[in-house]
């Protein structure tokens, strides 16, 4: 009888317990659906890494994952198969190792493509600087905005020597008075009041939500002053809305200048598309590279959060390169899921492994031969057995 009474236990279900004698249900958490795409090149070996170390918070995960890349082009003629913005629509998150664009190919990249197609219209960079990183700098925490759907970005281009393109000649002819070289090829560059609006409202949200200081909105208006000039003033009418926020502007030139000089002085920038992808490289610069600089791409109802590095397809398989840029982006998934002590204790088992120097890949020793440096899945068992220290 009493063997009976344990299996109907066993049987029933493992989130319930029999507490004198009866049945009590538990409420177990239920697990995070998130598309996880670990992409070609290196990427399926730190999305593995990344994968492991979300798992080591305790937080449950339900991963949908889904192949992009070079094979896929192969099978499908493209790098980015219907079936992974599907997923991404579905789980509303994603977290996407390095995709490598063919060159010469004709393909749009698959960070492009996801973007457009899921109107991931917010860049979100941070730039942080940790205890045993090789920098110049200390004490850097910026945050990059990037416009991610518009400006010279978009992609809106006119081969030389097609009739789209000796059309638009002579319209720019007609109505400017100018007449522009017939052997050269033409991108358009535009800025919406709308896209203009969003991303600024986002960087204040962000700014207000994570108890940042000032806005810094950066521009080219004084040369182009009509569409960094509606970019601009867009962006000051936002302010308005933000009275508990302190804002600024500045001339991109300039904001490059002063983020080497004294980046100190500055929180969270907002940029059109161009210079958001200057600026992010550059602050990446300041932090100590690529390698710990992690992004994501956000929209109104999708998020998808990756490394910002490439896909190094020459080291793929060789279990050598930095895996941090992504496992940085797993803190800012946990961030964006809501929680919040989870990401935190990841990002602190992080930095302890950065600031003790030991079990690193070789990018973060202080010479690229150490030959003390660590492979990818070691990085990901030294911040394992830091999250799972009492």
């Amino acid at each position: 009888m009493l063997a009976m009474l344990v299996m109907l236990v066993f049987a029933y279900n493992l989130s319930s317990t029999f507490l004198n004698g009866k049945f009590v249900e538990e409420h177990m958490p239920m697990p995070y659906a998130v598309t996880l795409i670990p992409g070609d090149g290196t990427g399926p070996e730190i999305t593995t890494a990344t994968r492991r170390v979300l798992e080591a918070t305790g937080v449950l995960f339900e991963w949908d994952v889904r192949q992009a890349g070079a094979e896929m082009l192969e099978k499908h003629g493209t790098v980015l198969p219907d079936d992974v913005i599907e997923s991404i629509k579905q789980t509303k998150v994603g977290l996407k190792g390095p995709i490598t664009t063919p060159v010469g190919r004709g393909q749009r990249s698959a960070n492009v493509t996801l973007r457009k197609k899921l109107d991931l219209y917010a860049n979100l960079r941070p730039a942080k600087t940790y205890p045993g990183l090789r920098s110049r700098y200390e004490n850097i925490d910026l945050v990059i905005v990037r416009e991610n759907t518009e400006d010279l970005y978009a992609g809106i281009e006119f081969q030389r020597e097609t009739p789209e393109h000796e059309e638009v000649l002579k319209i720019i002819a007609r109505t400017t008075g100018q007449t522009l070289d017939p052997n050269s090829a033409l991108s358009l560059k535009y800025i919406s009041a709308l896209a203009s609006r969003r991303i600024v409202k986002f960087a204040f949200d962000y700014a207000r939500a994570n108890g940042r200081r000032k806005v810094t909105i950066v521009h080219k208006a004084n040369i182009m002053r009509l569409s960094d000039g509606l970019f601009l003033a867009t962006a000051h009418e936002v302010a308005k809305e933000y009275p508990d926020i302190h804002h600024e502007d500045r001339i991109v030139d300039n904001m490059c200048m002063q983020l080497v000089q004294k980046p100190e002085l500055y929180d969270v920038l907002v940029l059109p598309n161009l210079y958001g992808d200057i600026i992010s490289d550059l602050s990446a610069g300041l932090i100590g590279g690529l390698g710990v600089a992690p992004g994501a791409n956000i929209g109104s109802h999708e998020a998808v959060f990756e490394p910002v590095h490439g896909s190094a397809p020459k080291y793929a398989g060789q279990n050598k390169v930095n895996p941090m840029a992504m496992m940085f982006s797993g803190v800012m998934l946990l961030r964006h899921l809501g929680e919040r002590e989870a990401a935190h204790r990841l990002e602190r088992a992080l930095t302890q492994v950065i600031a003790e120097g030991r079990y690193v890949t070789y990018d973060l020793k202080p010479r690229p031969d150490d030959p003390t440096a660590v492979g990818t899945s070691q990085v990901a068992d030294a911040v394992i057995e830091r999250l799972l220290r009492k």
